[in-house]
C-alpha cells in the first residue's frame, strides 16, 4: 500500500493513461479525485473505483473550474497530497504552418496552462502536506516529432516547467517530477494514428520504435507514477522519467 490514505487530484483521469493511473493509485490505498471534462464519463469512472473516491467534471483550461474542483476536494478530504497533471490532447497532427491559432491555443490551454492553474491553486494545500506534483509529459517533448509541432511544444514546455517548479518548491518540501511515455495505446494515440499519412502502417511502426518490441498499454506508465508519488521517491525531484521501452536510444530498422 505505497499510497495509503494519500489524497491525489488526477486530471484527465477517466480515460487512457489517467484511468490506468487512477486504478493503480486506488489499489495502492490512495483516495483519488478524478477530474475530466466529460461529466458522465468521470462519474462512471469514480463509481467504478468505489465510494472513497470522487469524480468531478472540470475543464482544466479554465482556472475557475479548477478552483472549484480543488475546493470540493479539500471540503471532502481536508487535505491534498499530490496533483497529477495528466489531462491533455494530442491533435491536430500538423506542421506548424498548417496549424491554426485556435488549434495552437487549445493545445497550450489544455496541455500546459492547466498546470499553471492546478499548481497555483493547489500550492498552499501541497505546502501544508509537503506533497508532490507529477506531470504526464511525452518523449516527443524531448526528441521532437514530425507533423506534431504544437503538441511537442507543449510537452517541451512541460519538461522545462517541471524542473523550474522543482527548484522553486524544494524549500517547501514539495517534489515535482514528470513521466515521458513514448507510444502508449490510448484513445488519444489512436486518434493521432488516424491523422497520419499512412494509418495502416502505424501499429507496426509503434511496435518497432520501442526496442523492447511493442507499444504498451497505460499500465506500464501507471506503475512508475505510483512510485514517483510515493514516499519511496522522497529524494527525487525535477526528474523527467522516460517510460519509453528505450525508444530514445536511437533509430531502429527491422533486420
Amino acid at each position: 500500500m505505497l499510497l495509503k490514505d494519500k489524497v491525489i487530484f488526477l486530471t484527465g483521469g477517466s480515460t487512457g493513461i489517467g484511468w490506468d493511473c487512477a486504478k493503480a493509485y486506488a489499489v495502492q490505498g490512495a483516495k483519488v479525485i478524478l477530474v475530466a471534462r466529460g461529466k458522465e464519463a468521470v462519474a462512471k469512472a469514480a463509481a467504478e473505483l468505489g465510494p472513497e473516491h470522487l469524480g468531478l467534471a472540470c475543464d482544466v483550461s479554465h482556472g475557475d473550474q479548477v478552483a472549484a474542483a480543488l475546493q470540493a476536494t479539500l471540503a471532502r478530504y481536508g487535505r491534498l497530497d499530490a496533483v497529477h497533471n495528466n489531462a491533455g490532447i494530442g491533435t491536430p497532427s500538423k506542421a506548424l504552418h498548417e496549424t491554426t491559432e485556435a488549434e495552437w491555443d487549445d493545445l497550450f490551454d489544455i496541455n500546459l496552462k492547466s498546470v499553471f492553474h492546478t499548481t497555483r491553486l493547489a500550492f498552499e494545500a501541497l505546502k501544508a502536506s509537503k506533497g508532490c506534483i507529477l506531470n504526464t509529459s511525452s518523449l516527443v517533448g524531448v526528441m521532437g516529432q514530425e507533423i506534431h509541432a504544437a503538441y511537442t511544444a507543449t510537452k517541451g514546455g512541460m519538461n522545462a516547467l517541471t524542473k523550474s517548479l522543482a527548484l522553486d518548491y524544494a524549500k517547501y518540501g514539495i517534489r515535482v517530477n514528470a513521466v515521458c511515455p513514448a507510444g502508449t495505446w490510448t484513445p488519444m494515440l489512436r486518434k493521432w494514428c488516424a491523422e497520419q499519412p499512412d494509418p495502416g502502417s502505424i501499429e507496426r511502426y509503434l511496435d518497432e520504435i520501442h526496442p523492447l518490441g511493442y507499444c504498451p498499454e497505460g499500465d506500464v506508465i501507471a506503475d512508475p507514477c505510483v512510485f514517483l508519488i510515493s514516499d519511496q521517491a522522497r529524494f527525487i525531484t525535477g526528474h523527467i522519467m522516460h517510460v519509453s521501452g528505450g525508444a530514445e536510444l536511437g533509430y531502429r530498422r527491422p533486420l
